[in-house]
Parts: C-alpha cells; structure tokens; sequence
C-alpha cells in the first residue's frame, strides 16, 4: 500500500499514515480487473497482456499516470516499452470505459464505474496528496445538460476536473 504523508501526532513525534486513495484503489482492484475481464469477453474485446499490464499498473497507484511513465513501468529489465504500445493500449482502455484520461495533467487514471455515455463525469484533483475521486451528479448533469442545449453546443463527452484538497487531506 502507497504511503504518502507524516503526520505529526500530539505529542509531536511524527508517524507515517497510508494515504486514503491508495487504500480504496487496492480495495477496488481485484474486482475491477475481473470485471474488465468479464466485460472484454461479453463485448468480444480482447483483454491482451499488454492491456492487462498497462491498467494493472493504473490500478497499482492512486495517482493519475502519464503514457511515458507507463512505458517505463512496463518495460522489460529497466528497458523503456515504446509509448506507442502504451498508447495503443490506453486508447482500448478508455475506448472501454476502463481508464479516464485527464486533460489538465495529460495522464491516466483507472476507474472501475460504468458511466453512460451522456452521463457527466467529475474528477476532485487533490494537490495535497495526488489522489483523485470520481464523481457523478444528476443535478450537475442536468444543469451541465441545459447550459450546453442553450448554447447550441454538442460536446464530445462531458468530464470535469476539479483541483483542490480531498477531505483526507484536510484532516
């Protein structure tokens, strides 16, 4: 489990916490690799080694990765994998509802919600700690919706990302 922080207890001696994020993404990844799995085979979409590696490492971390740092991970006895690969393979990830990618920090995260295709999707950024929260409303959607059909504008997909401190940080 990643550790991230110390925090300084009453007596002032400090101690090592394990970062909230890292918890809930080691929870969630064993059933979220499997649904992936199950997922591929229902769709007919093949799930390869390469695939599979590149979002067992997304599910390793609670932060957001870049394709190069991927490559990296990936690469045979300290060998860089071509990002090409790595591109590949997160376009079939995303393509699958599998992994997000994050415009502000052009990196990658996993996520193991099933989102509708109009559905908005929100990500809570923390500075703090780098972790990222995924987030659906109605209301936002519906608000999100409405502004959009005002102004005449159809939009590709609807994802925000929000920077700030999670609530584990400001503990």
């Amino acid at each position: 489990m990643a550790k991230w922080a110390l925090k300084h207890t009453p007596d002032q001696q400090q101690e090592e916490v394990t970062c909230a994020h890292a918890t809930q993404q080691a929870q969630r990844a064993g059933k979220a690799m499997a649904q992936a799995e199950a997922l591929c085979r229902t769709r007919g979409a093949r799930l390869t080694p390469i695939r599979r590696k590149v979002l067992e490492a997304l599910y390793a971390t609670h932060k957001p990765m870049g394709a190069y740092d991927l490559a990296e991970i990936l690469g045979p006895r300290g060998r860089r994998l071509a990002p090409i690969t790595v591109y590949r393979a997160l376009d079939f990830l995303i393509e699958q509802g599998f992994v997000h990618r994050l415009a502000s920090q052009n990196a990658y995260i996993a996520s193991p919600n099933e989102h509708e295709e109009r559905e908005s999707v929100t990500f809570l950024i923390c500075e703090n700690c780098g972790g990222v929260d995924e987030a659906t409303s109605p209301a936002l959607s519906g608000a999100l919706t409405e502004l959009l059909a005002a102004q005449g504008f159809q939009p590709k997909g609807k994802v925000l990302e929000i920077t700030g401190r999670c609530s584990h940080c400001q503990e």
